[in-house]
């Protein structure tokens, strides 16, 4: 099979499962680069990544998940100079270690020319220590921008056409990426497609990083729909002088 999709990873702090998340990642078919962007990590994410067969770019700082995806293509794009069709781009996370194997189905709907960006539905669900809150202001800002109704809203296992990634350019901030990937492509135009894979991450918990870390993706999924709901948005432009 041609190679034709680049893996990206965002990666932030992940030693213990990066190594496996690369290594499956370049088993799935059509693949022959990962990036993974290490995003300020403070353990050995990029060596072991670097180690692993990724390509490593670093980012000095902790920048967010929103630039490291934006980094990632980046690199990408340089490495497919000269070739005569850009690679399609799945973005995969850091956690999914040995599962990242079974991301092949995000791939073909693409590749086929079905779909502009397909979105997992992860077959098995795992428990986590939140309540949903999160997942539940996304899908609801999403029907209300779109009127599409997305399963799993926050799914960061997503694979793009590389024109429907430009079309999308620049991301939203941090944790707002998918949600405002999903409303924009979508008000595009651009084919979105949901398909069921057999993934796994690790669960959230329940203790206090944990509640912060939700505390935060609600602060940047409230942000991105805020700038993409017209009445929210033309409130703010107000607020801030512009009419």
């Amino acid at each position: 099979m041609q190679a034709d999709v680049a893996v990206i990873i965002a990666a932030k702090d992940e030693q213990d499962r990066i190594a496996a998340t690369v290594k499956a990642a370049l088993e799935l078919p059509g693949v022959d680069l990962v990036v993974v962007v290490d995003d300020g990590s403070a353990d050995r994410t990029g060596r072991l990544a670097e180690d692993a067969g990724a390509k490593v770019v670093r980012h000095s700082r902790n920048r967010g998940k929103g630039a490291a995806m934006e980094t990632g293509a980046e690199a990408v794009r340089l490495l497919d100079d000269g070739r005569e069709m850009p690679r399609h781009l799945l973005f995969l996370d850091a956690d999914l270690a040995e599962t990242a194997r079974d991301a092949a189905p995000l791939i073909e709907p693409v590749r086929r020319g079905e779909a502009d960006m397909t979105i997992a539905v992860f077959s098995s669900i795992v428990k986590l220590g939140g309540h949903g809150f999160v997942v539940r202001l996304s899908r609801d800002g999403i029907r209300r921008a779109t009127g599409w109704q997305a399963t799993q809203p926050l799914n960061g296992q997503r694979c793009l056409t590389r024109s429907a990634f430009a079309a999308a350019l620049p991301l939203a901030p941090g944790f707002g990426v998918e949600t405002a990937l999903t409303i924009d492509l979508v008000r595009e135009g651009f084919r979105v497609k949901e398909v069921e894979v057999p993934l796994a991450h690790r669960a959230t918990g329940t203790d206090w990083k944990a509640q912060v870390h939700r505390a935060r993706q609600f602060r940047d999924v409230a942000r991105a729909l805020a700038v993409r709901e017209p009445v929210i948005a033309g409130r703010l432009d107000r607020l801030r002088g512009f009419k």
